[in-house]
């Protein structure tokens, strides 16, 4: 299990958030409720909590190590790039035969 923030990778595959992170983000979204609606406490959390993992399950995310792995791949492959283009134009102005 790969923890990245509050994301965590589960051997089943996909990415999901990490449950107490969840619920701690659940619980403070009830707290910052109205003292008038306090009384739904309860209630509330677990409604925020539903809410946000429904909508985080809808995010295609990926964890900062992956991020990182294809930023540096595309850098590689950048730099390729503009090895291969100098070569091209070299090859493009040397004279036909050589």
């Amino acid at each position: 299990m790969h923890r990245a923030g509050m994301l965590w990778e589960s051997r089943s595959g996909p990415l999901a958030f990490d449950p107490k992170s969840l619920d701690e983000l659940a619980r403070k979204l009830a707290e910052a409720v109205p003292p008038g609606l306090a009384a739904l406490g309860n209630d509330l959390e677990q409604n925020f909590k539903a809410v946000l993992q429904g909508g985080l399950a809808k995010l295609d995310l990926v964890t900062r190590q992956e991020f990182d792995i294809q930023a540096a791949v595309l850098r590689r492959s950048r730099e390729r790039l503009e090895e291969l283009e100098k070569r091209i134009v070299a090859l493009e102005k040397a004279p036909p035969g050589k």
